[in-house]
């Protein structure tokens, strides 16, 4: 999310920035780690295999070559999520090199989604869901952003947006201002900013929280900025919903 400027300009030309190897966290689930120019919080792409065989690429980032022929590899992109109308960097360019990909974002950040991209579908089609990968809306928010939920033998992952942060304190003014304004460092927790931007119902949220939470075999939450969560992740999402008062 935005947190010191205006939603950026997507990108119109592919743009590698600093990014770390891609970590295969598991047989369905794949998950890569970047840098964004001029600003401590660092992005997150995770990209998973339908039961077809096919990716779903959520909050893409642009890689390197050797990187993305070894994605490509992996199986053919064929949905390029969006999760909500702050994360649009790349968005561009992804369905550039994939044009036959749909493009995917939560129904209501369509608007500003397709500012940059014409958008396929939102997370309300049925067609964005298999038995491996489900994408949903979270309740409270007012469709403005969603989840991703896959399953695998070896365990569920829980794939969140802005809605969850895990982001380690950050250093200097802008470090501050994210542990003291906008609340969004120390550990897993939803920011005040998040708050202020997007929970219309902190009810809700916390009910579908508690729900996810539910998850079997849930093994791991990726978070679309900084750290995942993977200890005691069902324990986790209990206690951030049980502090969303």
């Amino acid at each position: 999310m935005a947190h010191n400027r205006a939603m950026a300009k997507a990108y119109s030309h592919w743009k590698v920035l600093p990014h770390d190897p891609i970590q295969k966290l598991g047989e369905r689930i794949w998950r890569v780690e970047g840098s964004l120019p001029g600003m401590a919080l660092k992005r997150v792409m995770a990209v998973a295999k339908r039961s077809d065989g096919r990716l779903v690429i959520h909050n893409g980032i642009a890689l390197e070559d050797d990187a993305m022929k070894e994605l490509e590899a992996w199986g053919d992109p064929a949905f390029i999520v969006v999760p909500n109308k702050y994360h649009r960097l790349d968005a561009r360019v992804f369905k550039d090199r994939y044009p036959k990909a749909e493009v995917v974002c939560p129904a209501g950040c369509r608007k500003q989604v397709e500012e940059v991209v014409p958008v396929d579908r939102d997370y309300r089609d049925a067609e964005v869901r298999d038995d491996a990968v489900e994408l949903r809306h979270l309740d409270g928010v007012g469709e403005s952003e969603g989840y991703m939920l896959v399953r695998a033998d070896d365990g569920a992952t829980l794939v969140l947006n802005d809605a969850l942060f895990n982001t380690p304190h950050q250093p200097g003014v802008v470090g501050w201002a994210l542990r003291n304004i906008t609340d969004s460092t120390g550990g897993p927790r939803v920011s005040r900013l998040f708050k202020w931007v997007a929970v219309k119902d902190k009810a809700a949220l916390r009910a579908c929280f508690e729900k996810l939470a539910d998850t079997p075999d849930l093994r791991r939450i990726i978070v679309s900025h900084h750290e995942t969560i993977d200890d005691d992740p069902t324990g986790v999402l209990r206690d951030v919903a049980s502090r969303l008062a």
